[in-house]
């Protein structure tokens, strides 16, 4: 076999055929790693490989339209067969000959993203998955060349015949979309020829090992084929001999059947087997959180994807099998719009996106957006919206919790008083933890309404007048969470500073300028303050950080007074400072009147309060005295309303939102897990300089591809005037 290999490999270079296809290929890699990568700063190799698959229907057949059709047609295919080496033996040499030349290209492609870490940062395992994909596709593309190549003496008869096979193969998932959107068994048969997806779900930043299987059984396959063909040329033998080693039927039949039968048993294996995950951001792995959560689901769930399934979101799809082989609780069923238009009718009275979801559990069902999946940022100077986070994962398993849970707690936000709105990021950690809440004026009620798992005061911009405090105060005696948050608004808010004030809780009246350059963010008044840890601060102590500009700061009066505790959850340090005058911002040093800290900036307080029940109803114990019940009432104060908006929430990688989701949930006694933040969905672009895009553009798209036709077109005219 090594012989035929050396002859075949040295065959390929002598006719001039190998150069063109090493030059062309590396024509076309870099022209698009030089548009996508180093013009428009893209740091991912599928756009690349996406761009140059189809060179594959073209220089394949090319290549190896020769590999048999020659021998035969020149008569020389009966000096090999008679050689002392089996006729499987010369196919492998010839097939291996050809994948060489192959390997040429996508050994160099190999160098491109080691480029590109000189202008940023590369995922670079998506990035060598991707030329991986690349190269099975273009292994399984030689052998069916060959086995093309088999079946005639005519090399353009072969090169034509093998453009429409591979032709066929890369159209093949719209040709099966065309028969029929939902799918049937002539669909599953045509796709058994799809040489597309396998690639798709390689380049998309997952190893599949079924791609992987099918590419390779698909070449085998192929090659077991040829030597079949090879044979029933050689050998003529009765219809009712079989023999393994010549020409037969039944041996195709069980090729096939066995090829067929591995691939259908890895399709149907669960993706936490054959699938891993990877992207740099881990956007397909399901988190710790989700899986815990999947772990105590017990109720079934079945997700409607508003979607025909060959037209699904990637991403969003593989997400979806990734709940669907963790939990036998979860179902995913596929609907075709344009065969059931109006079946999200049943569920919700809104116009909704395709590839929408749709939850539904025998308690209740919710609606996921295919909008909401993921965050985007819109460039005003561009008028561009570019897509920078992936919460797919995020809105799955809270639409989950929502669906399967018994009762939806209800957060109320008190407004009359200037209080700030929740902004986008906020909001959707609110429905990530499942909790309903609405807006609330204490004016209108005698007390806070019954049913609030929590109340929210969100940096009010005027003072509560008495009513309302005391509204508060009784609120937080029977047992009642507050989540206070103050801002820098100037003003007398004696009366809110009140409510903070019964918990133990004194506010410094000046914006906190931190000193220590290890707890600030550029200006000492962006504070990084020292988080401790806590129920509050799970999943972000030692992990992150959480931005605090302009802060008021918070002391506690007494941390030994009776019926109190208390746990500071984030504070400045020592060197830190309250500035009396904040509007004098340009001048940050300490003053006369300033107070030196440290600060608190949030702090946990809870009252522990004995309530004596002396109604009529209420029952007596035996002495004859009331009863007496004990309630917790638990006040959370943050001394910086910018702490929970979108801002700085992004400078600390959401940090700040999963800190407000912690305290809401911890309130609404939610399981915290549940919440996942948004993953992000793309690195940073890549920075190259204007002569760097021009001295490398020239070297992969002019240099390397005209060295080999260069050094071939010589070697060709020498050879040629021996």
């Amino acid at each position: 076999m090594f012989a035929i290999y050396k002859r075949e490999l040295k065959s390929c270079f002598c006719s001039f055929v190998g150069f063109l296809f090493v030059g062309v290929i590396l024509f076309f890699l870099g022209l698009y790693f030089t548009v996508y990568g180093l013009l428009y700063g893209s740091p991912y190799f599928s756009n690349v490989v996406n761009s140059v698959l189809f060179l594959f229907l073209i220089c394949v057949p090319v290549l190896t339209m020769r590999v048999l059709a020659e021998e035969r047609r020149n008569k020389t295919d009966q000096l090999i067969l008679t050689a002392p080496v089996s006729v499987g033996a010369i196919v492998t040499g010839k097939f291996l000959a050809m994948v060489t030349v192959l390997a040429v290209p996508v050994a160099i492609s190999c160098i491109y993203p080691l480029v590109w870490t000189r202008y940023g940062s590369v995922p670079m395992g998506e990035n060598y998955l991707c030329i991986l994909g690349f190269f099975l596709y273009g292994v399984a593309c030689i052998s069916v060349g060959i086995f093309v190549s088999s079946l005639t003496e005519s090399q353009v008869i072969a090169a034509v015949l093998g453009f429409a096979v591979l032709f066929l193969g890369y159209m093949m998932k719209g040709i099966c979309g065309v028969i029929s959107s939902t799918g049937n068994l002539l669909t599953k048969i045509l796709g058994c020829f799809d040489l597309s997806t396998p690639v798709d779900n390689l380049l998309s930043g997952t190893l599949r090992v079924d791609s992987v299987v099918y590419y390779l059984s698909l070449s085998v396959l192929m090659l077991f084929l040829t030597v079949q063909s090879i044979q029933k040329r050689r050998y003529s033998v009765s219809v009712k001999h079989f023999s393994m080693g010549a020409y037969s039927g039944a041996a195709i039949g069980i090729a096939v059947a066995i090829v067929v039968a591995v691939n259908l048993i890895l399709g149907e294996m669960p993706s936490t087997w054959t699938a891993i995950d990877v992207t740099s951001q881990k956007l397909y792995s399901l988190t710790d959180q989700t899986k815990d959560f999947l772990k105590t689901l017990d109720k079934d769930v079945t997700i409607y994807v508003i979607v025909n399934q060959d037209q699904e979101d990637t991403l969003l799809g593989e997400t979806l099998r990734r709940y669907e082989d963790s939990s036998d609780h979860i179902s995913v069923e596929y609907v075709d719009p344009a065969v059931n238009p109006l079946f999200y009718t049943q569920y919700t009275s809104q116009d909704i996106s395709i590839n929408s979801l749709i939850l539904v559990s025998d308690k209740r069902s919710t609606v996921v957006d295919a909008s909401d999946v993921y965050e985007s940022t819109f460039d005003y100077t561009t008028y561009s919206s570019t897509v920078t986070g992936y919460d797919g994962e995020g809105k799955i398993t809270s639409a989950l919790a929502y669906v399967t849970t018994d009762d939806v707690p209800k957060m109320y936000l008190t407004e009359g008083h200037g209080e700030a709105e929740l902004s986008d990021r906020f909001n959707t950690a609110l429905e990530k933890e499942n909790v309903t809440y609405e807006a609330v004026n204490l004016m209108e009620y005698d007390e806070v309404p019954e049913d609030a798992a929590c109340l929210l005061i969100n940096a009010p911009e005027k003072d509560f007048n008495e009513d309302d405090r005391d509204k508060v105060i009784r609120y937080l005696e029977n047992g009642g969470k507050v989540i206070a948050v103050t801002s820098l608004v100037e003003g007398d808010f004696t009366n809110y500073y009140g409510i903070m004030e019964y918990m133990g809780i004194h506010v410094i009246d000046g914006m906190v300028v931190e000193l220590d350059r290890n707890y600030y963010y550029q200006s000492p008044y962006l504070l990084l303050p020292e988080i401790h840890s806590s129920s509050y601060t799970s999943g972000i102590y030692d992990q992150y950080y959480i931005m605090a500009p302009y802060a008021k700061g918070l002391t506690i009066e007494d941390e030994n007074a009776e019926g109190m505790t208390y746990q500071v959850l984030l504070n400045t340090s020592e060197s830190s400072f309250a500035k009396m005058n904040p509007e004098n911002i340009d001048n940050l040093e300490q003053e006369e009147g300033d107070v030196s800290g440290s600060f608190d900036i949030a702090v946990e307080a809870v009252k522990t309060t004995e309530i004596t029940d002396n109604s009529e109803e209420g029952e007596e114990d035996g002495s004859g005295n009331s009863t007496a019940e004990t309630k917790e009432g638990t006040l959370v104060a943050v001394s910086c309303d910018e702490i929970f908006i979108d801002v700085a929430d992004q400078y600390v990688s959401g940090a700040n939102s999963l800190f407000f989701t912690n305290i809401v949930g911890s309130f609404c006694e939610h399981e915290v897990t549940v919440s996942v933040p948004v993953k992000s969905y793309e690195v940073s672009s890549l920075i190259v300089p204007q002569t760097d895009i021009i001295l490398i553009g020239v070297l992969v798209t002019v240099v390397l591809p005209v060295l080999p036709l260069v050094f071939g077109l010589v070697f060709w005219l020498r050879r040629r005037k021996r």
